[in-house]
C-alpha cells in the first residue's frame, strides 16, 4: 500500500510543483539522460542501478522543496544512512509501476539486505518523483528511500544475538562436550611473598601433571601481572580440569598467595579425547574474520579442524540479527534512537550424531598416553562398521593420522596377500612354504627381520612369524593385479563417504617382478591409512567389507557400497593363521589379554632407502572390535605397536 506524505504533498500540488522545480529541472536535464521523456519507471530503474554501483550521475535529484541536489551528495548520504550495512549493498528492484498524479509520481522499490548469517531482510520503500516542463522525471531525494524510518543524520546499525552452539554426540546420543568440573588457580598479590620462588614452585607442580599439559603453562609474565594488579585481586594463572588439579593439590594448596575457584566448563571427557577428529571451538581468529566477514564477527565461536570445522555451519546455527537506527550527535558520538527496523531470532545449531563410544575412545587415548612418537589407533565395531574410537598422539592436538596417514602397511598387508593366495588356491595353511634367510628377485635382495630363517615350514608358521621371503616367493602366484583385486574386495581404494576426510589406500598393481614382491610384504608403492587397515581387518572378521561409519546424522550422502562376500573357506583359513600370530608368533604378547581370543598381524614397514628406518603396525580384532595401531618410526612392532595394542585391549577389558 502506498505511504501517505500529507505535509510533503502539500508542497507539491500540480501547478506549484511545476513552478517550484522548473528552473531546477532545466539545470538537471543535462544530467538525466536516461531519465527523459519515458515514464518515471525509467528514472527509478536508473536510480537503483546507480545505488548499486555507487555512481548516480545519470539520475537527477531534487529535495522536497524542489532544490537541486548533486548526485555525488546523494551517493554519500546513501552510504552514510546504510551505516554498518554499507559494505554489502542490497539487492534492489522496482516494485511494480509508478502511480502518476499530474506532475508527481509515487513508486515503490524492494530492498533486500543480506545480513550476517545469510539472513535476508526485505522491505519496500517509497520513491517520489517530480516532472519538469520538458517531461523529465527527477527523484525527490529523502532518507526514507533507504528505509522508511530513517531521517537525515541517521544510520543503520547491527546487533547480533549468538545462537546456542549444538554439540557433537557420541554413539549413545549424548553430548561429547558437557559441563565438567574445573578449578581456576590464581594468586592474590598481597599474600604472594617471594614471587619468584612462588613461580618456580608452581612451574614444577604444573610440569608434574600427567598427561602433560599441552601447551605447558607459561608463567613468564606472572610477576609483572602480580605487580600491576590490585593487591587483593584474584590473578588467574591457569584453569585445570578437576582431575589434573587433584594431582597437584598437595603441592600448591598451601603455597603463599594461592587461591582457588571451583567452576564448570563445557569440555570433552579428557583433554585428548578424539581431539584430532573432533577439532576445537575457539574465538574467531583474524583469518576467520578476513575470509568470512559476512559470517563471523569478533567474539564469535568458530569450529577449527576436525568435525567442528567441517560442520561449523550446522553446529553454530544462525545468529539473531537486529537492525536499529542510530543518530550522530553534535559532539560526533553515535547513539541509538530507540527505533528497531528489523529483528530475527537466533536459530540454535543442530547436533552432529557420531558413532564414537566414550569407553572405547578413553581406552584408545590411554593406550597412546605417554608416547613421544606420532601414533594412531582406530577401532571399528565389526557387526555394523561403527567407528568407536580414533586416537592420535602425542598430546591432544595435531593431524588425524588414524584417518589420513598415507604410509606403507608393511607386514600387516600379508593379511591381504594371504587372502589373495588362499582365494587363488595357490596355498593352504598347512602347505609347506620355504622361508630362507634371503630371496632375490631381478637382482634385488629381500630378507627377514634380523635375518632369521625358518626353513621349510607350514604356511601358517610363515604367516605367524612374518616371514618376508616366503611371501616374496609366493608373489608371482598373485599375478600382476591379484593383490590389488583382493585389496579392493577389502575396501581399499574405494570412494568412502563417512563424514570426515579419510584416505582409503592405494594398492600396487601391474608392477615389475620386484615391485610385486615388495607389494606382497606391504612395501613398494602400496600406501594405506590406519582406518583403511582397520576396515579391511573388520572385513576379514565379518566375511565381507562394509564401509566404516562415523557420522550418523546428517547421514553422508554417498557411502561406498558393500564389497562382495569373501570366500568362507579362505576367511576361515586366514582367521586360523591370524590367531596363530597371537598364540605362537610375533603377537604373542597378546595371548594372555583378558576376554575373547585375539587375532592379528604385526607389521614393520620401511619408509625410505634405509632398512633401519621403519614404521610399526598391528592390526587385529577381539570380540566385536577390530582395530589398527600405527607408530611412526616405531621400529620393531613387537616393541611399540604390540604393547600399545595390549594396553588398549586391557583397558577395554577393565571398563
Amino acid at each position: 500500500m502506498p505511504v501517505s506524505y500529507p505535509v510533503r504533498h502539500r508542497r507539491f500540488p500540480r501547478r506549484p510543483v511545476l513552478a517550484a522545480v522548473a528552473a531546477t529541472a532545466l539545470t538537471v536535464a543535462g544530467l538525466a539522460g536516461c531519465s527523459g521523456a519515458d515514464g518515471p519507471e525509467q528514472s527509478v530503474d536508473a536510480f537503483l542501478k546507480g545505488w548499486s554501483s555507487g555512481n548516480l550521475q545519470s539520475v537527477g535529484f531534487i529535495d522536497p522543496a524542489g532544490t537541486r541536489i548533486p548526485a555525488t551528495d546523494v551517493a554519500k548520504e546513501i552510504k552514510s544512512l546504510s551505516g554498518e550495512l554499507s559494505a554489502t549493498p542490497p539487492e534492489l528492484k522496482r516494485a511494480g509501476d509508478a502511480k502518476i498524479t499530474a506532475d508527481t509520481a509515487d513508486a515503490r522499490i524492494q530492498v533486500t539486505w543480506t545480513l550476517p548469517g545469510k539472513t535476508h531482510w526485505t522491505y519496500e520503500s517509497p520513491v517520489r518523483l517530480a516532472r519538469s516542463d520538458d517531461d523529465r522525471w527527477q527523484v525527490i531525494w529523502e532518507p526514507a528511500i533507504v528505509q522508511e524510518k530513517l531521517e537525515k543524520g541517521d544510520r543503520l546499525a547491527l546487533r547480533r544475538d549468538t545462537a546456542p552452539r549444538a554439540g557433537v554426540l557420541d554413539g549413545a546420543g549424548k553430548p561429547i562436550v558437557a559441563p565438567r568440573p574445573v578449578v581456576r588457580v590464581g594468586v592474590q598479590p598481597s599474600e604472594a611473598g617471594d614471587v619468584m620462588k612462588l613461580v618456580r614452585q608452581l612451574d614444577a607442580a604444573f610440569k608434574a601433571i600427567r598427561p602433560a599439559l599441552t601447551p605447558p603453562v607459561d608463567l613468564s609474565d606472572l610477576p609483572k601481572r602480580l605487580a600491576e594488579a590490585d593487591q587483593n585481586a584474584f590473578v588467574e594463572v591457569v584453569t585445570l580440569r578437576d582431575e589434573a588439579y587433584r594431582q597437584i593439590k598437595p603441592r600448591i594448596y598451601d603455597l603463599p598467595g594461592t587461591k582457588f575457584q571451583a567452576d564448570k566448563l563445557d569440555l570433552a571427557p579428557t583433554r585428548e579425547f578424539a581431539r584430532a577428529l573432533l577439532g576445537s571451538v575457539d574465538p574467531a581468529q583474524a583469518d576467520d574474520l578476513q575470509a568470512h566477514p559476512d559470517k563471523y564477527v569478533t567474539g564469535d565461536l568458530v569450529g577449527h579442524g576436525g568435525l567442528q570445522g567441517r560442520y561449523d555451519d550446522r553446529l553454530r546455527g544462525t545468529p539473531g540479527v537486529t537492525v536499529i537506527t542510530e543518530r550522530t550527535g553534535p559532539d560526533g558520538t553515535t547513539t541509538p534512537t530507540g527505533t528497531e527496523v528489523f529483528h530475527s531470532e537466533p536459530k540454535a545449531g543442530e547436533p552432529l550424531k557420531t558413532t564414537i563410544d566414550v569407553a572405547t575412545q578413553n581406552a584408545a587415548d590411554a593406550a597412546l598416553r605417554g608416547e613421544t612418537r606420532r601414533t594412531a589407533l582406530v577401532a571399528v565395531r565389526i557387526s555394523d562398521g561403527a567407528v568407536l574410537a580414533t586416537a592420535n598422539g602425542p598430546g591432544s592436538a595435531g593431524e588425524n593420522l588414524a584417518f589420513t596417514a598415507q604410509v606403507p602397511p608393511g607386514s600387516t598387508f600379508k593379511m591381504v596377500s594371504a587372502l589373495g593366495l588362499l582365494d587363488a588356491g595357490a596355498v593352504t595353511p598347512t602347505a609347506t612354504v620355504a622361508c630362507p634367510k634371503t630371496a632375490t628377485v631381478d637382482g634385488r635382495a629381500f630378507k627377514n627381520s634380523d635375518n632369521f630363517e625358518l626353513g621349510s615350514v607350514p604356511f601358517t608358521t610363515d604367516f605367524a612369524k612374518s616371514c618376508n621371503t616366503a611371501f616374496v616367493g609366493l608373489a608371482p602366484k598373485l599375478g600382476p593385479d591379484g593383490l590389488a583385486t583382493t585389496g579392493r574386495a577389502l575396501g581399499l581404494e574405494a570412494k568412502w563417504d563417512l563424514g570426515a576426510e579419510v584416505f582409503a589406500g592405494k594398492v600396487s598393481a601391474n608392477g615389475s617382478a620386484t615391485e610385486q614382491a615388495a607389494a606382497a610384504i606391504g612395501q613398494g608403492t602400496t600406501v594405506v591409512s590406519p582406518l583403511a587397515m582397520a576396515g579391511a581387518t573388520a572385513a576379514v572378521a565379518r566375511g565381507q567389507w562394509e564401509q566404516p561409519k562415523l557420522v550418523l546424522d546428517p547421514a553422508p550422502g554417498q557411502p561406498a557400497p558393500a564389497g562382495p562376500a569373501l570366500k568362507p573357506e579362505s576367511v576361515a583359513a586366514l582367521k586360523t593363521m591370524m590367531r596363530a600370530v597371537v598364540t605362537s608368533g610375533t603377537g604373542s604378547a597378546l595371548k594372555d589379554v583378558p576376554g575373547k581370543p585375539v587375532y592379528g598381524k604385526t607389521g614393520t614397514a620401511e619408509y625410505d632407502d634405509n632398512p633401519a628406518h621403519t614404521h610399526a603396525w598391528f592390526v587385529g580384532w577381539q570380540g566385536d572390535i577390530a582395530f589398527a595401531v600405527f607408530v611412526e618410526q616405531g621400529g620393531m612392532s613387537t616393541a611399540s605397536a604390540v604393547p600399545i595394542s595390549e594396553r588398549f585391549l586391557r583397558a577395554l577389558a577393565a571398563r
